[in-house]
């Protein structure tokens, strides 16, 4: 009786001993476990890259859609072909003076309602309009080069309105090294590009305005501030008249982990999924951290397909992903 009463107390300690902790997400409200399975693991796609961005599904042909800043180059990815090269140049045609190297390709994308792609062009200071096709000749549309005559700095990310109104960022990041040479704008601007062609100014006081986003119920724009050593943050607008509000204070995560606030995106869910801190950051729409994707190096942006079962990632040197529920 004794040997059966042993084995039964080690039975249970075995157990417990060889139970696998998922290091790869870090769980701070439960209630995030309706839309993340805390086992979910990072799954590497492709590391060949400078500085991934962009990540835009394509739902008619089941694909990944994104850019290379640094190459000038549109890539695809899908399971069966992997990474594709699709549109070069991307986001620097000579349309506007910059300079020639550095951050001058297409970052953010978007679809408008026909398919195309909008796209944000670093060295061609503009939002432009080109068709969703393989092309090393692509033919840009210009949407929107200026506010109130002067050139855009560097747009850089985008959302857009189910009436079709434009909400975009104009950090300096298209400039090498931040050089004043081909600026017209003193300030980063955050933009709305009205349907009926008009450009309001949301905002003049963010420091490097970044990655952007619209809540379910479009009463609100979110926009990130990637400025991790100064003012690491997340910012809320009304859409309606522009009221600004913190949303999200990253001080203290910056101090403790690499990375900063980039690109986010909204999900069905109401919560945001930000690139941030330690890798994406998963923030109800109160504002609340309910859990950390731990990817522990710099991320610039995420995506969800169009069923969210899974969330894809964008490194700078890799595009990754990691599963939903």
């Amino acid at each position: 009786m004794k040997k059966l009463k042993l084995i039964f107390i080690l039975i249970p300690h075995i157990l417990l001993s060889q139970e696998v902790i998922n290091n790869d997400i870090t769980v701070f409200d439960e209630s995030v476990l309706s839309i993340i399975n805390k086992n979910a693991k990072i799954e590497i796609l492709a590391d060949t890259f400078i500085v991934a961005e962009g990540p835009l599904w394509d739902t008619g042909q089941k694909r990944l859609i994104f850019t290379d800043v640094r190459q000038n180059k549109i890539f695809t990815w899908d399971e069966k072909n992997g990474v594709k090269e699709y549109i070069s140049p991307s986001g620097s045609t000579g349309y506007a003076p910059s300079f020639s190297d550095g951050g001058i390709g297409a970052n953010g994308l978007a679809f408008d309602e026909n398919g195309n792609i909008i796209l944000c062009q670093h060295g061609d200071r503009r939002l432009a309009l080109t068709s969703n096709m393989n092309s090393k000749n692509p033919k840009y549309t210009t949407i929107v080069d200026n506010f109130e005559g002067k050139r855009f700095n560097s747009p850089n990310d985008l959302a857009i309105s189910k009436s079709g109104d434009i909400y975009f960022t104009d950090p300096p990041y298209g400039f090498k090294n931040f050089s004043d040479k081909y600026r017209e704008i003193n300030f980063n601007g955050v933009y709305k590009y009205s349907k009926d062609g008009e450009v309001f100014l949301i905002s003049s006081n963010m420091s490097r305005p970044n990655g952007i986003a619209l809540s379910l119920d479009e009463k609100y724009i979110y926009v990130n501030n990637s400025d991790p050593k100064n003012d690491p943050k997340i910012l809320r607008f009304k859409t309606s008249n522009f009221e600004e509000k913190l949303f999200f204070d990253g001080t203290e995560l910056s101090k403790k982990y690499p990375g900063g606030f980039d690109g986010l995106k909204v999900h069905s869910s109401g919560n945001i999924f930000t690139t941030g801190p330690n890798g994406v950051l998963i923030i109800s729409p109160t504002g609340k951290l309910l859990a950390m994707i731990n990817y522990g190096k710099k991320i610039t942006n995420c995506s969800f397909d169009n069923k969210e079962e899974y969330l894809y990632v964008t490194g700078f040197d890799d595009i990754s992903r990691i599963k939903l529920k």
